[in-house]
């Protein structure tokens, strides 16, 4: 039986994207754990839905709110950390996957909104909770956690999912500059890239994939990483292994191997 990470009692979760799939799953484990959680998602009835399964309901509060709407994320940021005396860990986990080609205009909007979820709502998720965390006296410091869920399809551009390439790649790449800038803050920033996790975003694609994870077992594999306070961490550890032998070729042989690899649905 895998050991679970021990999250202190009380702990105090904000969460985004937590109606469905990854999200849902981090929030259960959790609350399986003790802690108090900030639900958010655009689905208010499934955020109620999930608050109303976990143990002790009462203590974890919803909001329902779409992550691209900066305002409404920031109050609802400050409302978590007046009632609970701050944060401990701040999962920005919030994400859309679509097919993406660039020869169609009509796949610009979702280009775009891609981005503003996955990449630009990252940092306005992390944004009301850093300088609170950094006024925390040290010992508290150090508990601290910002988490950004990237993908290994951030790791290397993947052809027909251009956008989600992109933003994931951003995702790795900001969380990596956030954590060399908090460093002498004692603050840990997170990077949890998942490969295949069995999903509803990854159950609409058509095609093999390899070493696909149930996510309970992701998420239990995720809040371990997070209590560790690793700097960045692709779950499963197959799939990490792959990833740094694709890091390793060269373009023109990455480039003969993918081009015929099957795309993501365009227009969902």
């Amino acid at each position: 039986m895998a050991t679970l990470p021990v999250v202190a009692a009380q702990e105090r979760v904000f969460l985004t994207g937590a109606s469905s799939g990854i999200g849902m799953a981090l929030a259960r484990a959790y609350a399986q754990r003790g802690a108090v959680l900030g639900l958010v998602a655009r689905r208010g009835a499934e955020l109620d839905a999930l608050r109303a399964s976990l143990p002790h309901p009462e203590r974890h509060r919803v909001y329902a709110l779409d992550v691209t709407d900066h305002a409404a994320l920031a109050t609802a940021a400050e409302s978590f950390m007046t009632e609970f005396g701050g944060a401990d860990v701040v999962i920005a986990n919030a994400g859309i996957s679509q097919g993406t080609l660039t020869e169609y205009q009509e796949d610009l909007r979702a280009f775009e909104r891609i981005l503003a979820v996955n990449v630009t709502a990252t940092f306005a998720t992390f944004t009301p909770f850093v300088a609170r965390m950094k006024a925390q006296p040290e010992a508290q410091r150090r508990r601290c956690r910002l988490v950004g869920i990237g993908s290994v399809a951030g790791i290397r551009g993947l052809p027909g999912a251009e956008a989600y390439s992109a933003s994931k790649a951003a995702v790795i790449n900001y969380c990596e500059s956030l954590r060399v800038e908090l460093r002498t803050s004692g603050i840990k920033v997170v990077t949890i890239a998942p490969g295949y996790i069995d999903t509803p975003m990854t159950r609409v694609n058509t095609y093999r994939m390899p070493f696909l994870m149930p996510v309970e077992r992701f998420a239990e594999r995720a809040l371990q990483s997070i209590a560790d306070g690793v700097s960045y961490r692709v779950i499963p550890w197959q799939m990490g292994v792959v990833a740094k032998l694709l890091r390793l070729l060269p373009n023109w042989l990455y480039d003969m191997a993918f081009a015929r690899a099957p795309h993501k649905p365009r227009n969902l």
